[in-house]
């Protein structure tokens, strides 16, 4: 097989293989958007086609707030998700930076040791979690939720930042020094500023894995009325039945606003994520 045949048959491989993965990305949306304008019994008969009659009364029963309690959990979720990202970006960004640029005995050590965060997933702390959140009296509040969203987090958004600040310039920081500026005027002055597309990147993560939480809410939120969207689709889950219609167009409402912020934000997080350094 010469070079061009290997090059056209490497060419139908990857073809093949990012349209697989883009059918197995994209069918769970489709699903989702063409089933909040069937019925229950068109979902049934027909899940994966289009509508045989559209049925935009179910959207409109979902954004009616005396039917719904979709603005609701809206409101709620934003809450929560601006604190958590406000809470994780001012974290990671002082974790970050003293890793970075402050030196200090056993630093390697304390960041390899910091970063074992990453091995723990949420549910296997959940049990400590929620008794530690009880004990200071944040269960069934907004801050309940941010404070552990923005904790979990904290080990991955830290390695992003650490790599980024590490790469900015000594003699910028020697500049600020003989100017009188501290490391704290440092980091606020010089390395935040420079530092806008990393910080974007992480920002839109947070908000993301956000907006997406299920089971944290779920454990420190009691009252309904401070849910957040995921829980509110329980709304439409009956003992016996579930509404799968409904269902399905409040995901789909749920969905729009983080899409809309990720397709806006998609440049910075892309140059967050591949910029290596900072030019000097």
């Amino acid at each position: 097989m010469n070079k061009t045949n290997t090059n056209a048959l490497y060419k139908t491989i990857k073809i093949l293989f990012l349209a697989i993965t883009a059918f197995y990305t994209v069918f769970p949306l489709w699903v989702m958007l063409w089933g909040g304008f069937k019925t229950t019994g068109g979902i049934r008969g027909n899940p994966f086609g289009f509508p045989k009659e559209f049925q935009l009364g179910t959207f409109a029963k979902i954004l009616n707030p005396v039917t719904s309690s979709y603005f609701a959990n809206l409101t709620n979720s934003l809450i929560i998700m601006a604190g958590s990202v406000v809470f994780a970006v001012i974290l990671c960004c002082l974790t970050g930076f003293t890793f970075a640029r402050i030196k200090f005995w056993g630093r390697e050590v304390f960041y390899n040791y910091f970063l074992l965060g990453l091995l723990f997933p949420l549910a296997v702390a959940i049990l400590p979690m929620y008794l530690q959140m009880r004990k200071v009296g944040l269960i069934d509040t907004y801050l309940g939720v941010m404070l552990p969203q923005a904790a979990f987090g904290l080990a991955f958004n830290t390695m992003l930042t650490r790599s980024f600040f590490a790469q900015i310039p000594m003699e910028l920081e020697e500049a600020a020094t003989i100017d009188g500026c501290g490391k704290l005027g440092f980091l606020l002055r010089m390395v935040i500023p420079l530092s806008k597309p990393i910080i974007t990147t992480i920002s839109v993560l947070s908000l993301v894995s956000s907006w997406n939480q299920f089971l944290l809410p779920l454990l420190i939120l009691n009252d309904q009325k401070k849910y957040t969207l995921p829980l509110g689709v329980m709304q439409y889950q009956g003992q016996y039945s579930t509404d799968w219609s409904q269902v399905l167009a409040y995901l789909t409402l749920s969905l729009v606003p983080v899409i809309i912020f990720y397709a806006l934000a998609q440049k910075q997080i892309v140059a967050g994520l591949t910029s290596g350094s900072v030019k000097e």
